[in-house]
């Protein structure tokens, strides 16, 4: 063998081992693209699962907090109706009082000026002796 041929045999065996790494190197590239993917899918899938999970979960919260609030407005408007009911009652009873026992309204009225009157310069006396 000569020393062209040895060197040509060299070369030609370095260049299958090149080739064979960079066919090992597509493959395990091809590999790796491969599993990535699949990787990326099964997240995914896993995405929608949860979110297909949750979507049901935000509309049912919505659902009972449109309820609540439904229910106090209601329940408001129910008390302020029942509240002006009960004033009105009220009005009434001490204007038929009056109406019908109007002496006895004037010496109550007088009475409760007198005890208004009474707390308020006592309050006065006692805030300027502190």
């Amino acid at each position: 063998m000569t020393i062209q041929t040895t060197t040509q045999k060299a070369a030609e065996t370095a260049h299958n081992v090149a080739e064979g790494v960079f066919d090992k190197a597509s493959e395990t590239l091809q590999s790796t693209r491969r599993m990535t993917n699949e990787s990326i899918d099964k997240a995914e899938t896993r995405m929608q699962r949860m979110q297909e999970g949750v979507d049901p979960m935000i509309d049912d919260l919505a659902a009972k907090a449109q309820d609540l609030a439904t229910r106090g407005i209601s329940y408001c408007a129910h008390t302020g109706e029942r509240a002006r009911r009960q004033f009105h009652q009220a009005a009434d009873a001490t204007n038929r009082y009056v109406t019908e026992q109007p002496g006895k309204s004037l010496l109550i009225a007088a009475a409760a000026g007198a005890a208004f009157a009474t707390a308020l310069m006592w309050t006065r006396h006692r805030s300027e002796r502190y």
